[in-house]
């Protein structure tokens, strides 16, 4: 098996839009794709994590079972915006190496609008892999961006979550892993990574 390197960014996407997970209680995530837009109680004023990867998105809304997660949702945004908040992302913590200090980290944490997090990808049994999945938080002017601006389509896809669950349970390895989103490598796209680029 090939084993990704352990940091890429994988997606669904096209040549202008990047999808990505979120999960919602229902006040949300229902008028969210019915209009195709966050709905006004959507807080513009807090940090939204938004995740590239699928079965992250699972492990962390334990497929749309979790108080205040059962609705999940696929958020279509544009490229150029996801590029935008890369762009403008720091580290969400201090590793020595790639920050000159802790003081430096901080100052860069404070002024950055996007952070990203790189944790272990899942696969169907939500187990760990040996490579990471980006998480992208967005804050401030991202978040609204995101909200806004960046947002092109939005979809419901609980009931694919528990599709795929269903047959996870059944022993039905194949027929969930064919359901699953293809996400492939944003090759031109880069995100801050936890080791020195020299590595």
């Amino acid at each position: 098996m090939n084993v990704p390197p352990p940091y890429e960014i994988r997606a669904r996407h096209s040549a202008s839009t990047v999808t990505v997970y979120q999960a919602y209680p229902p006040s949300i995530g229902l008028p969210a794709a019915r209009d195709g837009r966050f709905p006004a109680a959507w807080k513009r004023d807090r940090m939204t994590w938004i995740k590239p990867s699928f079965l992250w998105m699972m492990y962390r809304c334990g497929w749309g079972t979790k108080e205040g997660q059962e609705t999940v949702l696929a958020v279509e945004i544009t490229r150029e915006g996801f590029v935008w908040a890369l762009e403008n992302a720091e580290l969400s913590h201090y590793v020595r190496g790639v920050h000159p200090d802790q003081e430096a980290w901080r100052r860069s944490l404070r002024g950055a609008p996007a952070r990203v997090q790189w944790d272990p990808e899942r696969d169907l049994r939500l187990d760990p892999l040996p490579y990471r999945s980006l998480q992208l938080g967005l804050s401030g002017e991202a978040a609204r961006r995101y909200a806004d601006e960046w947002t092109v389509s939005v979809r419901d896809v609980t009931g694919l979550a528990h599709e795929i669950h269903g047959l996870v349970r059944a022993g039905e390895w194949d027929g969930a892993a064919g359901l699953l989103p293809r996400e492939t490598p944003l090759e031109c796209l880069s995100a801050p990574r936890p080791v020195p680029a020299s590595r």
